[in-house]
């Protein structure tokens, strides 16, 4: 029998939002009856577009009885208050990523929700496409060996040069390592479970950069955080990963993700997408493997809001969960802090690896 869909309400009408608002139509776990935006005009564009049957300013969104789940579309410093009055409301939340841009901030969303006995998950959701998802039941099946290490790369010029408000990308909050590293750090979290050591160093390459999209062509944006990071992880189950993640390269030829195997080698497809190609090396030659988890291979952001409304019904473990995110966040501010003071980080939090998604899911469904 399928469940009944938890009731959910949007806060934050902007870019992101149209494909989220898209796909929680298609995902029978939620109903997605009201919208909110501190600019009303965003959400009511949204609202009609999508037939969202009520628009809200954010308090009344949050006043709503009817609302279980809330999704915080924010822009990254705002995630933490946002949540943090979803909870206060007695809501579960989910937010975009970053869970919040400092761990203090982080913590108190986590212990929040365990006072109110709500749950809390995080962006991304990518991983529980069908390319990560069939890269996990390889290494599990083990055709590549027991892994021993990775590299991950995520290179652009800037977002300034299509985003149409780019400006929150050079604030706090913002830089690759907040803004792209969630999918990376996610994926390799995913892959090869939690992180327990980190060094690294950054740089702020550009002291300011000019908007070359619409509507804010030729206005300036003094950059305020390093936009150029380097990253070693230790893993708690022995595997080494580098990363490179900058808005400083305009052009570079660099796989996303492989990971090493005592076997062989796994080519991972971009974390930042949902499908493939997924490709092994083995017998000294590169071969593409058939995806195993089809149902979920285009852009499906609201995956991970669908398996917390699942979770919030069965009582099971979410993966996109908000210990996932806060480790992931712990690990990211990790690597400032290794270069701010020239030495390795310890890790002191810890996460489970999240369950992998079962084969043969129908369309829209997250459980069986």
């Amino acid at each position: 029998m399928a469940m009944k869909p938890v009731k959910l309400g949007l806060i934050g009408c902007g870019n992101i939002s149209s494909i989220y608002c898209q796909n929680a139509q298609k995902l029978e776990a939620l109903d997605l009856v009201a919208c909110a935006d501190l600019i009303r005009e965003r959400a009511e564009t949204r609202a009609k577009e999508f037939s969202i049957p009520q628009v809200y300013t954010p308090e009344e969104l949050l006043a709503d009885p009817k609302i279980e789940m809330v999704l915080d579309l924010t822009i990254p410093k705002a995630h933490a208050e946002v949540a943090l009055a979803a909870i206060k409301a007695g809501k579960s939340v989910y937010n975009e990523k970053p869970l919040a841009i400092a761990r203090e901030d982080a913590r108190k969303i986590i212990s929040a929700a365990k006072r109110k006995q709500v749950l809390v998950g995080c962006a991304p959701d990518t991983f529980l496409g069908a390319g990560i998802q069939t890269c996990r039941k390889l290494i599990d099946d083990g055709w590549i060996g027991e892994p021993i290490g990775a590299t991950a790369f995520f290179t652009c010029r800037g977002h300034e040069m299509w985003h149409p408000d780019p400006e929150f990308y050079y604030q706090p909050g913002g830089g690759p390592v907040l803004d792209m590293g969630p999918y990376y750090f996610t994926a390799l979290v995913a892959l090869l479970g939690p992180v327990r050591r980190v060094t690294g160093s950054t740089a702020k390459s550009f002291a300011q950069r000019t908007i070359t999209s619409q509507p804010k062509y030729g206005k300036k944006i003094d950059v305020q955080v390093p936009t150029h990071a380097l990253a070693v992880l230790d893993f708690a189950a022995g595997p080494l990963a580098t990363l490179m993640l900058s808005f400083d390269v305009w052009g570079a030829e660099l796989p996303r993700i492989e990971i090493y195997g005592t076997l062989g080698t796994l080519s991972v497809p971009d974390p930042n997408m949902f499908g493939g190609p997924v490709r092994l090396y083995l017998n000294n030659q590169w071969t593409e493997v058939p995806l195993s988890h089809r149902s979920y291979s285009e852009n499906s952001r609201g995956l991970g809001v669908a398996d917390m409304a699942c979770a919030l019904r069965s009582g099971r473990p979410h993966r996109a969960s908000g210990e996932l995110a806060f480790h992931v966040l712990d690990v990211m501010e990790a690597v400032q802090d290794a270069s701010d003071a020239g030495k390795h980080i310890t890790i002191k939090s810890t996460c489970e690896r999240p369950a992998p998604l079962p084969l043969g899911l129908l369309p829209g469904r997250l459980d069986p």
